[in-house]
């Protein structure tokens, strides 16, 4: 079996003002945390890549690394103001790689599918006038959906508590009303 694609941002693993703040439905941290790794887990195969777009933990190194040997996936970081606090060295034992911003090139059906990952939301970004995706965290489901652009809030707080795939993305994408432009190249 190929693997998959997932994406997912603002876990907040270990943050307790996350459950008041984003008025999530747990009563403790420690059910949050449960409940995240175990839709984690649920969806994602050792095999799969995701790509964690920010706001991943904000505990203590030990329990970080406990965390993260338990999820499972070929992990990415693009990583974001909650994530200073994980040490960079203990952290790329887990991650494949730690970024501020990435464009992922995904090979589907004969084509390349840019999709520009940042832990904030873009009005604009590479290839946007093309047809390229913009995934994003942050925000916790409070931006209005901006329907005429093809970017997505892919936080837990969007996605019932668990991952996105990329299988996903590309069913939600199609039912934007983005249109594409002729946007000169500018030389200079």
């Amino acid at each position: 079996m190929p693997s998959k694609i997932f994406f997912t941002a603002d876990l907040h693993l270990g943050h307790k003002n996350a459950i008041k703040y984003c008025n999530r439905p747990f009563k403790t941290v420690e059910e949050m945390n449960e409940v995240l790794i175990k839709n984690w887990n649920k969806i994602v195969s050792d095999k799969d890549n995701i790509y964690v777009v920010g706001d991943f933990a904000l505990m203590g190194p030990k329990k970080t690394e406990e965390v993260l040997k338990n999820l499972k996936g070929r992990k990415f970081l693009i990583r974001d103001n909650h994530d200073k606090s994980l040490k960079e060295s203990m952290a790329l034992k887990y991650f494949e790689w730690i970024k501020d911003y990435y464009l992922l090139k995904v090979q589907d059906s004969g084509a390349i599918q840019k999709i520009v990952l940042f832990h904030y939301a873009l009005r604009t970004w590479d290839s946007a006038h093309s047809g390229s995706w913009s995934l994003y965290g942050h925000s916790h489901g409070n931006l209005k959906d901006d329907s005429t652009s093809l970017s997505l809030d892919v936080g837990v707080d969007c996605h019932n508590f668990r991952p996105i795939s990329y299988e996903e993305v590309k069913e939600i994408m199609p039912k934007k009303n983005w249109k594409p432009t002729n946007q000169p190249e500018i030389i200079s």
